[in-house]
Parts: structure tokens; sequence; C-alpha cells
């Protein structure tokens, strides 16, 4: 049976008060006292379970991860999947627990995370994507506890950080691509527009349709959802218009997967019908025949640098950049021809 702070105690002869003090590294501890404490630990070979560290004053080991979509939106998306094997990487490394929540809204989030404050669960929390809602925001920070967001922040906080990818310029940069190559009609399947990667995307595609004097065309702008059979019925939608487009843009790995599935089950082909770039993911790659253009989301690196970066925080780090941008790279396959 392991050893206890009551054992320590008795081994030592001073209260378990100051037990807990010596473990927790506080002051107001007699030297002669902390020895005692000290030789008892080492004779019972002690070590505390993060339990007792909890117990003991100074909080558990762990952060929290949160996601502001429900679980049936996140299921099956290997961006949180990824994205949690990385943080829960880099958490062991620092002998951190990881802690994850769902919510029904921001309300019954924000109530869940003061709740885990208060009872000193968490030392600091990363959000997987960047909410709209400033005012959800603004009563984060207020909780004075480090958080690092994946995603964008349109303000400056006291205590929120950022890790994104700039999502804005890489749509563009996809849609301008398709433009120099000679198509004019590019529609584009995105994900739902409540949260600021998707809005950013979008944008993104449009502002390369408006540069370049090219019709921005409502039909061919098509909310693909967040599931499999959502994206799927928002692909039949476009192929099933009067009038098809040239080209393709897909906001995330599931539209393109579901364009693909689509674009061959009507009897079309990529790209000798359809030239198809996307943001793509590495999970999705084996599943595309030709290879999709377009650019890879560093999931692995926006989650290493995301936790890193908490960590830096929750060891008093401050002198910070407050948003952090990792770098992309747009490859070109067979997915997309010249417009002839």
């Amino acid at each position: 049976m392991r050893p206890t702070i009551y054992d320590i105690a008795n081994k030592s002869g001073v209260s378990k008060s100051t037990v807990s003090r010596v473990l927790n590294n506080q002051e107001n501890i007699s030297p002669e006292a902390k020895q005692k404490v000290l030789a008892a630990i080492k004779e019972l070979n002690y070590m505390p379970s993060k339990l007792a560290r909890g117990l003991t004053g100074n909080g558990f080991d762990a952060i929290l991860a949160l996601s502001h979509r429900s679980v049936s939106s996140t299921s099956g998306n290997p961006f949180f999947s990824e994205v949690i094997q990385a943080i829960s990487s880099i958490s062991e490394n620092y002998d951190f627990d990881l802690i994850l929540q769902t919510s029904k809204n921001y309300d019954d989030e924000l109530k869940k995370i003061k709740n885990k404050i208060d009872e000193k669960l968490i030392r600091g929390i990363i959000i997987l994507s960047s909410s709209l809602d400033d005012h959800y925001l603004d009563e984060l920070d207020t909780l004075k506890i480090p958080i690092v967001i994946i995603g964008k922040l349109e303000k400056e906080y006291n205590y929120i950080y950022s890790v994104d990818t700039d999502n804005y310029a890489d749509s563009y940069q996809m849609t301008q691509k398709l433009i120099e190559l000679g198509h004019k009609e590019i529609a584009c399947l995105h994900a739902p527009l409540d949260i600021h990667v998707s809005t950013d995307r979008l944008n993104g595609y449009r502002q390369a349709l408006f540069d370049n004097f090219l019709d921005i065309k409502s039909e061919w702008i098509i909310d693909g959802g967040y599931s499999l059979e959502e994206s799927i019925k928002a692909a039949h939608t476009l192929l099933d218009g009067e009038k098809l487009p040239s080209a393709i843009f897909a906001t995330d790995a599931l539209k393109a997967f579901s364009l693909f599935q689509v674009i061959e089950k009507d009897g079309y082909q990529i790209p000798d019908n359809f030239s198809l770039i996307a943001f793509n993911d590495t999970s999705y790659a084996g599943f595309f025949s030709p290879p999709l253009s377009g650019i890879n989301i560093p999931t692995n690196a926006l989650g290493i640098k995301a936790t890193e970066l908490l960590f830096q925080l929750i060891n008093g780090e401050t002198a910070l950049p407050k948003r952090n941008i990792i770098p992309t790279q747009l490859v070109l396959t067979e997915s997309i021809l010249r417009k002839k």
C-alpha cells in the first residue's frame, strides 16, 4: 500500500498541514520541520498523486481542451482527432492530464469552465476553433487563466493567445491559381459560417473573384454542413444545377471527398469535367484519385504549437506573441487543368 501524507506526518512527528506546506513549497515552515518531512518522504519513497496535489491546494496538473461545436459535428472529422492527439502527446510530456469538454451552448460552456477553475481542476485552456462571439471571449478573458485558441483572434486580450494558419490568404491563393489557369466559373463548397475559419476561407474565395472582375454567383456558393451526409447533399445540389462551373474550391477535405464521390457517381471526371482544389488533410489524402491539389492543413503543427505555447504561459512566460501563424504551402497535382 502506497504511503500517504498521514504516514509522513506520523513518521516525521509533525502535523499533516505542515507536510502539505512542504509538498506545496510554501513558506512559514521551520528548517527543522522541513528537514524531518523531507527525510520521511525519502524513507517512505512517497510519490504524491495528482489527486493529492489537487486536494492540498495547488490544484490538479491538467489542461482543458474544448470545442464550440457539438459532438455530432466533430465526430469523424480528422482535424479534431489529430489535434487532440497532438495536444495529448505534449501534455503527457509535461506530466499533465488532458480534460475534454463539450457543451450545449456558450453559457453552459462558461459555467463548466468556471466550475473547473473554482475547483482548481485545470491550469490552462486550449480552444479548438475560434468563436465569432466577442462577448464569449471577453468573458473568458476575465477568468485570468492562460488560454490558447487554435484559430483567429479579432481583438487583443490579456490572457488569450492564438495559433492559426492564414485561411483568408490561403483561400485567395487557391482561387487565384484556378483563375490563372483560365477558369472563370468557379464554385465553392464551404463549411457553416459560425466560426472564423469558415468565414475567412469563403471571404478569400470571394475576394479573389472580385479582384479579377469575375461574377460571384450565389447558386455556386453552397454550405456543405459539418457531416459527410450534409456535404454529399450539397455536392448533389451543385452538380444538379442548370449551369455547371469549370472548377470547384472546397474549404475542407470532407467537402472535397464528397465532391469526388458525387462527381464520379454522376459520370463526370476530375479534372476533365471539373478542376478541384481544396484545403486537404492527411487522413483523407489516400482517398483522392487523382491526388488533390490544394493546401494541407498542418494539424499536428497547430496542436503542438498551441500546447507548447499554453505551457509557456502556465509557467509564467508572458512576453510572447499574442498571434502565431503556422506557414502553409500550395501543392498542385493532376486534380486541376488549364481551361481550354
